[in-house]
């Protein structure tokens, strides 16, 4: 069963015993009472079934609450709304429906029981058990007295029954039952009948025929008594389910019963299990017919009832959304011709303010170019004599102390000696293709994929993937030099730090992007450190054309770096 009349009544008590009687001033007072009108006729709407009318005034009248700030009424009027939702199939709607409650439940653990319990019954209803068991023991942390608590104790057991855990459930039904927190009052008596019937079922799966028996008869026993009649569909579901593999003429008698009340309470979920029962105990095709069309009915009305719920909701939004656009409108008109007293001072103000912004902005400017001019020379000049002192100088007294050392007239020895000179001819156009100037034309991809190409040799590997992919003639020129550069001082970090055999550079477009991924096998080093050996100038430079770098290495790790740049 989709809900428990009792819980159904435990809210309504609820509400009328939270009401507080607040002072309201003349303003307040007329929405106020428009809205607890509303309210009382959505309530009569409900309890006579006309769900359609219930919603539409709940709805209406939680918005008049949200405009005096009266959360109780707010709260009590998502709950019914989320409970008219479960009633007709809705169970996504209703969870957006209760998810607009919660702001408004911190303060109210009772109401705060309700919801979750709701929340529950929808994802039990979802087939979603884990979460359904969840919120119910939500409900249950929540809950201030016996009596709330045992609604949602009683539905995680029968998420367990669904999950087919027998013995949970069958120890959670007998631990409410010890407990004996049952009077002998009607509402009382009605839950404790539940609790009943679900242990027996219990027992009926976990194959305890005998003890199912005695309990499924006493559930149904005492309900009868109680003249719960709406609760006597559930016991006739289980006897019949009970009855369905040793006695198909008493199975089909209980569902026959079921059927029957069903029908009189216009309960069409139970009409269809009633009926399921006695289609699969082989008693004719006209039930089968009677499924088929009540079940092609239950669809298209709770499709209807979904569509009507979501237009209410969506109307009341529209509709509070373009009062609150006039009001907005006309408080700017108001702010508008306050302003207008003011514009021409502050015009003048803002042109003056400007120009001098303006100036000194680019008098900042020529200076701050001035000095990186400056300073980037500088940084060349350095790199090229270091390049040549590290790189070159050591390679070229090697080679001559070979030359001296060493017989030329052995062939082996020549060609070391022309190995020896090729490798220092290739580092010396490289270092001077590092400090020329960038070809960003037709030829720029070409000139890119050389450059990396040099750092190729027979200690390292240099794989480069997907750099003919990419529009460069789509791309600005700056940025294809900060590109180059930003790849040329990556790559001599790698040479002179990361000892990698393998380096990996991947170029990819998408839509207005350009990325480019670096991966190399090298000994890395501690994030820590990133920022030394030139990778702080890297960032900057990517950055400067709105960017982004990220490093990650860790020791023995290697070395990667993603960018990205807008084309």
């Amino acid at each position: 069963m989709l809900r428990s009349p009792f819980f159904c009544a435990f809210i309504f008590l609820l509400f009328f015993s939270c009401q507080e009687k607040k002072p309201l001033s003349p303003k307040d007072d007329s929405s106020y009472k428009e809205a607890r009108l509303l309210q009382q006729n959505a309530v009569n709407h409900f309890q006579k079934n006309n769900y359609n009318t219930a919603f539409y005034q709940f709805n209406k009248s939680k918005i008049l609450f949200e405009k005096i700030k009266d959360s109780i009424d707010i709260v009590f009027n998502c709950i019914q709304m989320a409970n008219i939702q479960q009633i007709n199939g809705d169970y996504y709607g209703s969870k957006e429906t209760l998810i607009e409650a919660l702001p408004y439940s911190k303060n109210d653990k009772n109401y705060a029981v309700a919801i979750n319990n709701f929340f529950g019954i929808a994802y039990k209803e979802l087939s979603l058990y884990n979460d359904a068991v969840f919120y119910y023991n939500q409900a249950i942390k929540t809950s201030k007295d016996s009596v709330s608590i045992q609604s949602p104790l009683n539905n995680i057991a029968v998420v367990y029954i669904k999950q087919k855990k027998y013995d949970k459930a069958i120890q959670l039904l007998e631990s409410i039952l010890s407990k004996n927190v049952f009077d002998d009052k009607i509402s009382s008596l009605k839950s404790k009948s539940r609790v009943i019937d679900n242990l027996g079922f219990a027992y009926f799966k976990k194959g305890m025929k005998e003890k199912s028996l005695q309990f499924l008869n006493e559930g149904l026993k005492l309900r009868i008594q109680i003249d719960d009649d709406y609760g006597t569909i559930g016991s006739y579901l289980h006897l019949a389910e009970f009855y369905s593999q040793t006695d198909i003429s008493k199975s089909n008698n209980y569902a026959q019963k079921a059927y029957e009340t069903a029908t009189q309470f216009n309960s069409v979920d139970e009409r269809l299990k009633a009926l399921s029962f006695l289609i699969s105990n082989g008693s004719g095709t006209k039930y089968a017919q009677k499924y088929i069309s009540i079940s092609d009915s239950i669809i298209s009305i709770r499709n209807n009832y979904k569509n009507k719920f979501a237009k209410i909701k969506y109307d009341s939004k529209k509709e509070k959304d373009e009062n609150q656009k006039l009001r907005l409108e006309k408080a700017e008109n108001l702010l508008a011709l306050q302003e207008v007293k003011y514009q021409r001072i502050f015009f003048i103000i803002g042109i003056v303010s400007l120009f001098c912004l303006l100036a000194y902005l680019r008098k900042r400017y020529e200076n701050r170019n001035r000095v990186e001019k400056i300073k980037a020379a500088y940084d060349t000049e350095t790199r090229i004599a270091k390049d040549i002192h590290d790189e070159l100088a050591n390679d070229v007294f090697h080679t001559i102390t070979f030359t001296q050392t060493q017989s030329l007239n052995a062939e082996s020895n020549k060609d070391t000696l022309l190995q020896q000179l090729d490798d220092i001819y290739v580092r010396v156009r490289g270092i001077s293709r590092e400090n020329n100037d960038i070809d960003t034309g037709i030829n720029y991809a070409a000139n890119l994929k050389e450059m990396l190409s040099t750092y190729n040799n027979n200690t390292t590997n240099v794989i480069i993937n997907g750099i003919e992919k990419v529009n460069w003639d789509l791309i600005e020129d700056l940025k294809k030099i900060t590109i180059q550069r930003v790849l040329q001082e990556l790559m001599v970090n790698m040479k002179k730090h990361s000892q990698a055999s393998v380096v990996v550079l991947k170029f990819e477009s998408y839509a207005n992007k350009i990325f480019i991924n670096y991966t190399d096998n090298g000994k890395g080093c501690e994030k820590s450190k990133i920022i030394k050996n030139g990778l702080q100038n890297m960032e900057n430079r990517i950055l400067s054309i709105k960017g982004t770098i990220t490093f990650d290495t860790e020791p023995n790790k290697g070395f990667k770096v993603k960018i990205s740049m807008p084309k």
